[in-house]
């Protein structure tokens, strides 16, 4: 197990029963899934650049990307229907909290002059997003590799019912809010 699902197991299960007044165990609001996610303009133009966001998303998250493809057509952005745009990794269980406690112990302390994260980024369903603007915050990608900076988003979805409680357990997990 995880040393970042024992935690949830021992410590904020408990300390949200108390504190939201729950009798059930399976009311507790948990963390379901992470899903990271960049987005890439420039891929219509520079194919090797969506190859270059795939092997960074592969080495972050330790799962393959699925390439997120264009909806509809935009002849504005001379975008066509079915281009590949970006890329995406949802991950769960074991590999969600694996992610979860090296971003929240390793990754977003090495941003520079990093005060927390804002707590009014709440969709009001209790999921959590973030962007991160450089992919070199993670300690798995090498400096020497890279050929363009890239950020992505990171989307934290939990099963809270409101923002409140989700904003609780995320708090209870460990991760790192700014303070009001």
């Amino acid at each position: 197990m995880n040393r970042m699902q024992e935690k949830y197991n021992n410590e904020v299960v408990p300390a949200l029963r108390k504190a939201f007044d729950l009798t059930n165990i399976m009311q507790v609001p948990r963390i379901t899934k992470v899903v990271v996610n960049i987005g890439m303009g420039e891929a219509m133009d520079n194919p090797k650049a969506m190859e270059a966001a795939v092997s960074d998303l592969t080495i972050i998250t330790g799962q393959k990307p699925v390439m997120t493809k264009a909806r509809k057509s935009i002849a504005n952005f001379k975008l066509r229907e079915n281009q590949p745009i970006g890329c995406r990794v949802t991950l769960r269980k074991d590999a969600m909290y694996e992610f979860f406690d090296r971003l929240v112990s390793v990754t977003l302390p090495r941003i520079r002059d990093f005060r927390g994260l804002s707590p009014r980024k709440f969709d009001g369903r209790g999921n959590y997003t973030f962007g991160i603007g450089d992919q070199t915050i993670f300690p798995e990608i090498e400096l020497d590799k890279i050929k363009r900076q890239q950020g992505m988003d990171v989307t934290i979805v939990t099963s809270a019912t409101s923002d409140a409680q989700a904003l609780d357990l995320l708090k209870t997990m460990g991760f790192p809010f700014a303070e009001k």
